[in-house]
């Protein structure tokens, strides 16, 4: 390897040199820790397991892993390796792995107990270049054809392996949620890579010894991220399995967390379950940073009521992570807004013909900086689609205002027009989210003969006192006539991706109905 290129697995060898006795890492499901001698030295020998299964520099490892050591171990191993990570998203059922899979050419698949019955179904159908099934788990669970990842590592002698490629190499490809149609591979080189990490430590308040808690899945980039740039910083990453909104409160306490990051969703929940008695646990807890989503200003008011800081970012798989972030001292005073670009990082809102858009006035996010995504997988027309002249465009709506500061307000196909004006569903959504009635809600646009479209909310009630007429009152008066729902539907649950973004395509599909004036 060149002293010049950048391997994130050499990051995490260099942190070990200078910090061995520092904690890396805690699995707060099963209280295993790890120093940072520890870590590098068991993402080592990961890294030699797969080099015994013939893992090269270009080849494609697959992770379908819940958030624990072995995902870290397999991320790193294979860095090391020169190889690229595909982190799949475990939510999805056996046919859209089988696509990814498929698309990636991954040829190994690390996957432990929760996934062994998916695992064994792909196997079965043998659709797949995967040749290594390898099951990081206990071995009477262990389906037919896979090998044991324990027994993988035992099998080698340990020794530090040395770094293979970097640079301009890829190091993971991070499939989209495909809420829109088919997933698509977003690839980040090490580069890339080390630029969002750089970029995120120059921008945000991140310090060495931060403790933070990663309860988002490791195959999305909102975890994926923090958990890197805490190993580049030389902070220690605290891993939940999987979120729990009473839970995490306890483990905020007990492993004395100073930073998070939890999107719009799993706040909500977790001001559910939060105890004002226990407030003086959490006195070390600087902020948890949100996103994924525009952070509704009630729901940022009601966490600076319990003392806790909450600062809206804003960012994208395809960025790497990076695109704004408010600061400490302008997350209250500019509630609702992402903030400014990062440090490394160039953001502007424009016009459909490419123009800077005046204060104010919506217009799509673009943004620049050597952290943007190297290109989608196998899809180089996707790609000059969405990267143009050096800046991704976003699909986002956003304003800026007198100051500089960006208030993202919706996707650009989840925008409704009524009557021939701009509705932000994101704007409604902020507003009944303020019912003390309602626990959860999603705005759609429906036909409507009249208007087009029209504004429809779908509601989680929170108290079964709340109906149609009692939504619709709350708004009235509360939102300019053209921005108020026609309608209101009640379900039981909003419907989310991994990371609580509303799969707003499964609402329209189920409410197409057109709806009166």
């Amino acid at each position: 390897m060149s002293a010049t290129d950048l391997n994130l697995g050499a990051f995490l060898a260099k942190r070990a040199t200078r910090d061995p006795g520092l904690e890396a890492l805690v699995d707060a499901a099963t209280g295993r820790r790890y120093t940072y001698a520890e870590l590098d030295a068991s993402v080592d020998r990961t890294a030699a397991a797969l080099a015994g299964r013939g893992v090269h520099a270009g080849d494609r490892v697959a992770t379908l892993l819940m958030n624990g050591p072995e995902f870290v171990e397999t991320f790193y191993g294979t860095a090391k390796l020169g190889a690229v990570v595909v982190a799949l998203n475990w939510r999805l059922v056996a046919d859209e792995l089988e696509y990814i899979l498929g698309d990636s050419g991954a040829t190994v698949l690390v996957f432990d107990d929760t996934f062994r019955e998916v695992a064994a179904e792909l196997h079965r159908r043998g659709s797949t270049k995967v040749e290594h099934w390898i099951h990081a788990g206990e071995e009477a669970n262990r389906p037919d054809g896979a090998v044991g990842y324990e027994d993988l590592r035992a099998a080698v002698d340990g020794a530090p392996v040395e770094p293979v490629g970097g640079g301009g190499d890829l190091l993971f490809i991070m499939y989209t949620s495909g809420t829109t149609g088919l997933p698509k591979g977003v690839m980040h080189s090490h580069d890339t890579t080390a630029w969002s990490l750089m970029t995120a430590t120059a921008t945000a308040d991140v310090r060495y010894g931060d403790r933070y808690l990663i309860c988002l899945p490791l195959f999305h980039v909102g975890a994926l991220n923090p958990l890197l740039t805490s190993f580049y910083v030389g902070g220690t990453a605290v891993l939940m399995r999987e979120f729990d909104p009473r839970t995490i409160w306890d483990v905020f306490a007990t492993e004395r967390i100073t930073t998070s990051l939890a999107v719009p969703a799993m706040l909500n929940f977790m001001a559910q379950t939060f105890d004002p008695a226990r407030a003086a646990d959490l006195s070390q807890l600087r902020w948890i940073m949100s996103g994924a989503s525009p952070v509704p200003v009630s729901l940022i008011e009601q966490y600076a009521g319990m003392g806790i800081e909450v600062h809206q970012v804003y960012g994208l798989t395809e960025s790497g992570g990076p695109a704004c972030l408010i600061s400490p001292d302008d997350a209250i005073a500019h509630a609702g807004s992402t903030g400014k670009a990062f440090f490394h990082t160039d953001v502007r809102v424009v016009d459909k013909k490419g123009n800077d858009v005046p204060p104010g006035e919506p217009g799509e996010v673009i943004v620049r900086g050597r952290h943007i995504m190297v290109g989608y997988w196998n899809q180089p027309e996707a790609t000059a689609e969405t990267v143009r002249d050096g800046w991704l465009h976003t699909g986002d709506v956003a304003i800026v205002d007198e100051d500089g500061f960006v208030t993202i307000h919706d996707r650009i196909k989840d925008m409704i027009i009524s009557g021939g004006e701009n509705v932000y569903p994101a704007e409604i959504e902020d507003l009944l989210l303020r019912h003390p009635g309602v626990a959860d809600v999603a705005v759609i646009g429906v036909p409507s003969d009249r208007w087009g479209e029209s504004p429809m909310a779908i509601v989680v009630r929170a108290s079964e006192d709340v109906d149609e007429a009692s939504v619709l009152q709350w708004c009235d008066g509360r939102l300019a006539r053209f921005k108020l729902p026609k309608a209101v539907a009640f379900t039981d649950t909003i419907p989310r991706n991994a990371t609580g973004k509303v799969l707003k395509r499964v609402l329209r599909e189920e409410h197409h109905d057109p709806v009166g004036a």
